[in-house]
């Protein structure tokens, strides 16, 4: 087996694409709780209150809703080169741009489902002002008490038509571990879904089977809070504020997440979680794998996985 790449230091943002803008900006503010830190053009750039950087979630206004790019942040200058260099020895490696608003220049390419991804590691840090410095020196700015309260992006979710080509190439080129999978069978370990780990958290990235046999697609962005009594107090937020509620709250069997996944305004779905419960220490920890028998019993709980979960992405297809 050959060792673990380690080059990625975490998730960093994902644009999000919405055809209602000014919605989705309220609902990112007023009830997720989160902050504007600039505006260009047709986006909005937004970070929960302690993320470190600039901003990890941009809202560009676009005519269906879905995810235009998403990207990791590597854990150095020379971390990001060989990622660069292991990229352009594949078909995926598209080139640098200049970067953006709150980072410097990163390395365009695409998953082989087609997802456009961004690798960089220069980054402009937060700098919080006298209205939103906290009390406590380590967190990045004060707790807004607003809305949810969302404290950091934690992970991504994708659709992929082929879920085993993500992995090989994640594992291969990009790094991390997996540290959960569902497959068919024990006998044939065909993978339906994967979840990846870059660092200490048991995931940053999931990547599960488009029912519909798409590519390409968006499945949820996650937000964290402190607690699982706020996803419950979150759940009765958007309740309140009329915003569609998928499921949730409960618990998921994979990862241990006490979840709660919504709709955006813009039609994107979204996950409220508390996700401390599962840290992994272990240097040589092993794949946990689930069979499609096992995960008919339903999630944490016993209640069965909503059917929309496996075909709701963005975008949909139109009939």
């Amino acid at each position: 087996m050959n060792e673990p790449i380690w080059d990625l230091a975490h998730l960093g943002h994902v644009e999000m694409l919405t055809p209602k803008l000014d919605q989705s900006a309220r609902f990112f503010t007023d009830i997720m709780g989160m902050s504007v830190t600039a505006t260009a053009g047709d986006s909005l750039y937004l970070r929960a209150y302690d993320d470190y950087e600039h901003h990890t979630l941009k809202l560009t206004a676009s005519s269906q809703p879905g995810m235009r790019h998403f990207a990791w942040r590597t854990r150095s200058a020379q971390a990001l080169e060989r990622r660069v260099a292991a990229l352009q020895q594949t078909p995926y490696a598209i080139g640098w741009n200049e970067g953006d608003l709150g980072h410097g220049p990163a390395f365009e390419f695409r998953s082989p489902d087609g997802h456009l991804t961004e690798l960089y590691f220069d980054t402009e840090k937060y700098q919080c002002g006298p209205a939103d410095q906290s009390a406590l020196k380590n967190t990045a700015s004060r707790f807004p008490g607003r809305g949810i309260n969302v404290r950091r992006i934690d992970h991504l979710n994708l659709f992929a038509a082929d879920v085993r080509a993500f992995r090989d190439f994640q594992l291969d080129t990009l790094g991390g571990i997996m540290t959960e999978s569902i497959v068919d069978d024990l006998k044939t370990m065909n993978p339906r879904a994967v979840w990846f780990m870059v660092n200490s958290k048991s995931y940053d990235l999931a990547v599960t089977v488009d029912y519909l046999g798409l590519q390409g697609r968006f499945h949820h962005v996650t937000y964290a809070v402190n607690s699982r009594e706020e996803v419950l107090i979150a759940a009765d937020i958007c309740l309140e504020n009329g915003i569609k509620i998928e499921t949730g709250p409960h618990k998921h069997t994979i990862q241990q997440t006490f979840f709660l996944y919504v709709y955006e305004p813009g039609g994107n779905r979204v996950e409220i979680a508390n996700t401390t419960a599962r840290l992994i220490t272990d240097p040589d920890y092993k794949t946990v794998f689930w069979t499609l028998e096992e995960r008919k019993k339903g999630q944490a709980w016993g209640l069965p996985t909503i059917p929309s979960f496996h075909t709701q992405g963005t975008p949909m297809p139109h009939v």
